[in-house]
């Protein structure tokens, strides 16, 4: 267990490197020990930073729901993270050049939710039940931590993307607002284009076979901290495909066809 010292340490460098738009090192390098809760800790002291400087909660984010990306990190578990205020971009938004470090494009559902949801327990017709609508919805994330280190090549582990907030940095929702009921989540999906290039497809049953068992996992998570998710909140349900590179002057589109199109500009 990392010590308080050590967690707020670590808080302070993640806001540091984003304030910097410098990234700071391996957490997973300098804490070879680090455990999952560790790094809940360290997003959990980053996001109380946050709130201190006059930042609110919006909702939340699921992160690694895919196979692939699991994989990749050799865990079989989702992660989460924290959705903040000034993390919301409108449908169309011109992104300033200096408002991110190495921004990618993911490809989501987004839950409205009407009535929180609280664990443990929590199962997927809880969640669709507890939905007010669901949106079309890209993420943008970032890495404040680096993703290999420059001397060992060590790539940047579990815990460096939990500390990381869950890699989460922005959301840009758009697009019909559709009823839980309405619509098969699991057959929604999206054509991600950069510069009117394709680069990715996928659909919702890439998310843990239907997007809302992301959902139900992190009620179930939070309520082991006492917490849940609230009603009026956002939760980005997970990526359905590999993120995409977003680069200066990049036009980044979304079209979930009959759901809508929705898109952000990096200058």
């Amino acid at each position: 267990m990392l010590t308080q010292n050590q967690i707020a340490a670590a808080a302070d460098a993640l806001e540091q490197a984003e304030r910097s738009r410098t990234q700071t090192g391996l957490l997973s390098l300098r804490h070879p020990d680090m455990t999952m809760d560790d790094a809940y800790a360290v997003q959990a002291a980053w996001v109380r930073q946050k709130i201190a400087s006059g930042r609110r909660v919006i909702g939340w984010k699921i992160g690694l729901t895919s196979k692939a990306m699991q994989y990749a990190l050799n865990i079989d578990i989702p992660d989460s993270g924290v959705l903040l205020d000034d993390m919301a971009f409108e449908d169309g938004a011109v992104i300033a050049p200096d408002r991110f470090i190495q921004p990618r494009i993911e490809a989501e559902i987004a839950f409205v939710m009407k009535s929180p949801l609280k664990g443990p327990g929590v199962t997927l017709f809880d969640v669709l039940n507890a939905t007010d609508y669901v949106t079309p919805a890209l993420e943008i994330l970032d890495t404040r931590i680096l993703r290999v280190d420059p001397e060992t090549k060590k790539t940047r582990t579990i815990v460096d993307t939990i500390s990381d907030n869950a890699a989460n940095a922005g959301i840009v929702i758009g697009g019909r607002q559709m009823r839980p009921d309405s619509v098969d989540m699991r057959w929604m999906g999206a054509i991600v284009s950069r510069n009117a290039e394709v680069e990715e497809t996928g659909l919702g049953a890439g998310v843990l076979n239907h997007p809302a068992r992301g959902i139900a996992w992190l009620a179930n998570r939070l309520a082991q901290y006492g917490d849940g998710i609230e009603a009026g909140q956002i939760v980005l349900a997970g990526s359905f495909i590999r993120p995409i590179e977003a680069r200066h002057g990049d036009t980044i589109t979304g079209d979930f066809g009959p759901y809508g199109t929705i898109s952000c500009h990096f200058k």
